[in-house]
């Protein structure tokens, strides 16, 4: 194994392009700036614990959303992409017993003694809940844990939508894996790990299809009626064969104080299948649903109604927009992207938060990008929603206007062009 300082002497002199270029593809300055990028990070470990210490490169993409808006919590069917923007960790082995992880960005350094893996009240909602999360449920699965020494920096944008909390936990929990367990998880397994710590350490009832999509990269389509053996199938999509463009915009809005929104989505949910006596909406019978509507609203309320309507038809809506990709009807694709958003928007009710109606980015994103796009592309919100950003399918020809657009309302360099990435959570070598 190299050293960090080799490491950096390998990825400045190109030996690594191969890999880079798999990962971020090739546009123009792509290579250039992940050199620069791997090589920064290199150096700040070096900072931090030596340069002479053996390293490894660890990486995990963030995720776009594709269909399936809040389905995966209530089992329901989503469909998903890795894109390339990720969390990349510099790592070392230690001996202490102890993680530390210093984050790029962030005040302070995280260390967790693996000696003590139940939950920490005073951790919650922090970074070091995730990885004492990860660590215990590699323990619980009977995994091997160990220590080790970490640098990370992520360009997966915070409170984004586009799932930088679970990159950072894949990331995590694919450094456990390889590092002391010869890779014996699954991409999957991973995925199910990195969930209990959000869950149960972090507090945040988050579903699964996050931290899938990120371990497990591409685009796939994930069924959660059985949450312990999600089915996930890959789907072949090449957006480019049509001449359009993913591009998401960060509306800058934060994801910081909503918790409690994206809880009550989970919460009214299920709320709905316990009044038919089942604990989530897959198992209900949606027609059993519609003839109790008035019983239901009297009992939880119009909001839970709607949402529990938005999750019966957005977990069909998965399943189409899947048919349409593998049949090419992509026209047809488009106009399942809008009925999506418009269901999430209208239904599901989470484009912004009531508690702060000022602050509507979100709408607003999708305001503006009815107003270009309608007619030729598609648009929605992704992710938790309520703050944050907004996916759109954008044909080559509006491109830059419409990322022009984006960009005079929500500051320059908030619409990103994305790449679906092919490969999921893994350790970076110089040959994929």
């Amino acid at each position: 194994m190299s050293t960090a300082k080799e490491l950096k002497k390998e990825i400045e002199r190109g030996v690594w392009d191969a890999s880079l270029g798999k990962l971020y593809g090739r546009r123009a300055g792509v290579l250039e700036r992940q050199r620069a990028r791997y090589a920064d990070a290199l150096d700040c470990f070096a900072a931090l614990y030596g340069g002479e210490r053996e390293a490894a490169i660890y990486s995990a993409p963030g995720r776009t959303e594709i269909g399936g808006n809040h389905t995966d919590h209530n089992h329901g069917v989503v469909m998903a992409g890795a894109v390339d923007l990720d969390v990349i960790a510099v790592v070392s082995k230690n001996t202490d017993d102890v993680v530390r992880v210093k984050s790029k960005g962030f005040d302070g350094r995280d260390e967790v003694k693996l000696e003590q893996l139940s939950p920490v009240l005073a951790e919650q909602g922090r970074s070091a809940a995730l990885i004492r999360g990860v660590a215990a449920g590699i323990a619980k699965q009977g995994g091997v844990l160990g220590g080790f020494d970490a640098y990370t920096t992520s360009d997966v944008l915070r409170g984004s939508g586009l799932s930088s909390s679970a990159a950072f936990e894949v990331v995590i929990g694919t450094v456990f894996n390889g590092e002391y367990n010869q890779g014996r998880f699954s991409a999957v397994d991973i995925a199910k790990i990195s969930q209990y710590a959000e869950n149960e350490y972090f507090g945040k009832p988050s579903g699964l299809m996050d931290q899938t999509a990120c371990s497990v990269g591409s685009v796939i389509t994930i069924d959660f009626r059985d949450p312990a053996s999600p089915v996930v199938e890959k789907v072949d999509f090449d957006l480019a064969k049509h001449d359009y463009c993913l591009c998401i915009t960060d509306t800058k809005g934060s994801h910081a104080s909503l918790t409690d929104e994206y809880a009550a989505v989970r919460q009214e949910m299920e709320a709905v299948a316990a009044y038919f006596d089942k604990p989530v909406l897959r198992e209900v019978d949606e027609s059993a649903f519609y003839a109790d509507i008035a019983g239901v609203r009297e009992k939880l309320g119009d909001r839970a109604v709607l949402r529990a309507i938005h999750f019966f038809a957005d977990s069909r809506r998965a399943g189409a927009l899947c048919s349409a990709i593998r049949e090419d009807r992509f026209e047809d694709f488009l106009e399942l992207i809008v009925a999506g958003g418009h269901s999430s928007f209208e239904y599901n009710q989470n484009a912004y938060s009531a508690k702060n109606p000022r602050e509507q980015g979100v709408s607003l994103g999708l305001a503006l990008s009815q107003h270009i796009l309608e007619g030729y592309g598609a648009w929605r919100l992704q992710g938790g929603g309520f703050a944050g950003t907004i996916q759109a399918f954008v044909p080559v020809h509006l491109l830059e206007a419409y990322r022009a657009a984006m960009d005079s309302v929500f500051g320059e360099g908030s619409c990103y062009v994305l790449n679906v990435r092919n490969y999921g959570a893994l350790c970076v070598t110089e040959a994929l």
